[in-house]
This record gives structure tokens, C-alpha cells and sequence, in this order.
């Protein structure tokens, strides 16, 4: 894909916060993407001592979900593991990966929070506006907010509130199964994220995040796979 931009990472929680209270002005919330083929979902994992971290991206094509795309980088961690700062702990590697793909996504997943955050800035909405495309955070649990159950099957959802504003949807990607929390990251508007989100629903995970995690997760024992001697 074109060219990602590297910005310079903060070290310090204080510095990531003014970080984050700055782009947020970039944000854009709209109606968008109306028309979408190319989907990325991306993914991390740290090595056991958790000085090594691996971002993989896979991108599938719809309606079919096939798989046209991969990418992966690995780094040395630089941000401490922090709440609410997760994109100053693995933006960095997503967006190496970012530069390797071959291909440009019309929509990104992130298996993390977009508007549903402290600051309504989580992970999904930073590396959309980094990267400038739409983007929608995919999260297996709640960061803020409060919701209703939601129906028991294939999408239903109920909202996600925070301080009685609208940051997300409960949804359930399959029947009886746990429902993951869908927030907006940028450039896209609640509605479509669900939407899309479910028609990259084979299992409970989007199916582009799903494949990311796959990728890390077998680079993961490549690299650590036990030798003969041990």
C-alpha cells in the first residue's frame, strides 16, 4: 500500500496523552465506507518475556471472505503495558506491518477499542488516523461503558454507553455465542461498522483478525520452538 507515515512515538504515559488529545481533533466520525472489497484485520502478540512483540495483518476480499493478503513485522517493545495507551505499546510494529502489504484496504479491523476508550481515542481509532482509511475496533471485552444484554442471536446488539453517549455495540456474531464489542474507529459510522463487521463473521471474530491472529501466532512458535536439546 502507499506510503504510512512514521510519527514519533512517545516514551511516557504523560507525552502518549497529549498524543492521543491531539489527533483526536483528526478524528472523523461519518456515514462511510459505502462500498467495501478489501478487508484488513490485524492482530499482535508479545513474546513470553514480553520484550518482543509481532503485528500481523491479513486481508480478505468479499462477499467471499477469500484471503488475498498478508503482512507481519516484529520490534522490541518500547511502551510499558498500560490501560488506555495500547496504541503507544504496538502502533508502532502494526504500522511497519502496514507498510509491507502489497495491497490497500478499503476497511481495517483492529482487535481493540476505537471511540469506546477513556479519551475516545483506543487503538482502532489511532491507527485509522494514521493510516487515513476507515477503521473499526473488534474487542473480546469491555473497557468503559455500560450496555444491556443482547439478543441471543446473530445480530442483535444493544449500545454501549459512556456517560449516556452512544461509543459502541454489543453484538453477537453468532448464536449464544459472546458477543464482541464494536466501537467506531475513523472515518465510519456505528451502523456500518456493525454491518461489516458482520459480514466478515464466520466464527466470532472477524474473519480478517481471525487470519492476522493465526499468522502471529505461527510466527510465534517458529521463533520459539522448543529445540532438541531442552
Amino acid at each position: 500500500m502507499a506510503a504510512v507515515r512514521a510519527p514519533r512515538w512517545p516514551s511516557t504515559v504523560r507525552a502518549a496523552q497529549r498524543v492521543q488529545i491531539a489527533l483526536r481533533k483528526r478524528l472523523s466520525v461519518g456515514d462511510g465506507p459505502r462500498a467495501v472489497r478489501l478487508v484488513a484485520g490485524a492482530d499482535c502478540a508479545f513474546s513470553p518475556d514480553g520484550q518482543t512483540i509481532w503485528a500481523g495483518i491479513a486481508v480478505v476480499a468479499l462477499p467471499g471472505l477469500e484471503p488475498v493478503a498478508t503482512a507481519w513485522a516484529a520490534g522490541r517493545v518500547r511502551f510499558p503495558y498500560v490501560p488506555g495507551y495500547l496504541s503507544f505499546r504496538e502502533g508502532p510494529v502494526f504500522l511497519q506491518a502496514a507498510r509491507r502489504l502489497s495491497i490497500r484496504p478499503d476497511l481495517w479491523f483492529f482487535d481493540g477499542q476505537g471511540i469506546a476508550h477513556p479519551r475516545g481515542f483506543g487503538l482502532a481509532a489511532h491507527l485509522g488516523v494514521l493510516l487515513d482509511r476507515p477503521s473499526v475496533g473488534c474487542a473480546k471485552s469491555r473497557l468503559v461503558g455500560e450496555h444491556r444484554q443482547p439478543g441471543a442471536h446473530r445480530g442483535d446488539w444493544a449500545p454501549l454507553l459512556l456517560e449516556g453517549k452512544r461509543v459502541g455495540a454489543v453484538l453477537r456474531t453468532r448464536d449464544h455465542v459472546r458477543p464482541l464489542y464494536v466501537s467506531v474507529g475513523h472515518r465510519i459510522s456505528l451502523a456500518a461498522a456493525v454491518r461489516w463487521v458482520l459480514a466478515c463473521c464466520i466464527y466470532r471474530v472477524p474473519e480478517p483478525i481471525r487470519l492476522a491472529e493465526q499468522l502471529i501466532n505461527r510466527l510465534k512458535r517458529e521463533r520459539f520452538h522448543a529445540r532438541p536439546d531442552r
